[in-house]
């Protein structure tokens, strides 16, 4: 069986680079905000993002135990990235859905998703990438994935290639968009 997270992190893995700039648009529990520390490392910058001081609190916490310095952590919804984030950044991950171990009635909308994207994507630097995993679990998660496969649809091929990474014979399994700009 495929281990979704493995493949994750394999399809965005090329774009980050060492003393890069990347963006945890979803930080929820902040592992995602680790791996990214140790990946861009200590000359690299985390800009992580979550609506919820639970989530980031956990991530600062999480960060202390393992000496990661190079984190802006911001309680903000993710569509003002475009407030905090001046430079280009080579990666970005979106995790949608809600905070695991959290209040599962808060979760991420179609509403603040899509410009969040559409800001990620102005910010990627050449050769930079956004991994968006979609949980279609639930009603919004539903909604995010078919909303966003339309929006990524119009986009040139040419400058910016999306592609969709699905475990077709499970509907409700999580899924992923991967935007590489050219």
């Amino acid at each position: 069986m495929i281990d979704l997270l493995a493949l994750e992190k394999s399809l965005i893995s090329p774009h980050i680079k060492a003393g890069g700039t990347v963006v945890d648009f979803t930080m929820g529990n902040g592992h995602d905000t680790l791996w990214l520390s140790r990946a861009v490392g200590e000359e690299g910058h985390v800009f992580a993002f979550d609506i919820q001081a639970q989530a980031l609190e956990s991530t600062r916490s999480l960060l202390d135990e393992n000496g990661a310095k190079n984190c802006t952590l911001i309680l903000d919804s993710h569509s003002n990235v475009c407030q905090y984030v001046k430079e280009p950044i080579c990666a970005g991950l979106f995790n949608l859905g809600f905070l695991p171990g959290g209040d599962k009635s808060i979760t991420t909308l179609v509403k603040t998703t899509l410009p969040a994207i559409r800001y990620g994507i102005e910010l990627l630097c050449d050769d930079g990438g956004l991994l968006i995993a979609v949980y279609p679990g639930h009603e919004e998660g539903t909604r995010e994935g078919e909303q966003i496969e339309q929006m990524l649809a119009e986009y040139d091929r040419r400058k910016i290639c999306c592609s969709k990474f699905k475990i077709v014979n499970s509907p409700s399994s999580p899924f992923f968009f991967l935007v590489e700009k050219k």
